[in-house]
C-alpha cells in the first residue's frame, strides 16, 4: 500500500503527516510506504497511491484520483489521523 501526504511546499505539514501516519499504521498493524510531497508533485507522487493525506485547502489541487483522500483537520492530533486511517483501511 502507498500513502502520500501533501502540503503546499512538501516539507512542513506533509512531513508531520508522514511521521504521524507511520505511527498510526504501526499502531493499527498495517504496513505501507508513506511519502511526503508538495501539491505540485501530487500527480507523480500520488499516481499509484491508495490514500492521500492532506489539509482542506489542498483538496481541489489533487484533482481526479482513485486514491482515498483523507482530510486532516488538526495535523497534530494523532487520534484524528489514526481514526481516519482506520476508517479508510477497514
Amino acid at each position: 500500500m502507498k500513502i502520500v501526504a501533501i502540503c503546499g511546499a512538501g516539507i512542513g505539514t506533509s512531513a508531520i503527516l508522514k511521521v504521524s501516519a507511520e505511527r498510526a499504521l504501526a499502531r493499527l498493524g498495517y504496513e505501507a510506504e508513506v511519502s511526503a510531497s508538495d501539491v505540485a508533485g501530487i500527480r507523480d507522487a500520488g499516481d499509484d497511491a491508495q490514500i492521500i493525506l492532506t489539509s482542506a485547502e489542498h483538496v481541489d489541487a489533487i484533482g481526479r484520483t482513485f486514491a482515498d483522500v483523507i482530510v486532516i483537520d488538526n495535523i497534530l492530533d494523532q487520534e484524528e489521523l489514526t481514526r481516519k486511517l482506520e476508517a479508510s483501511l477497514g
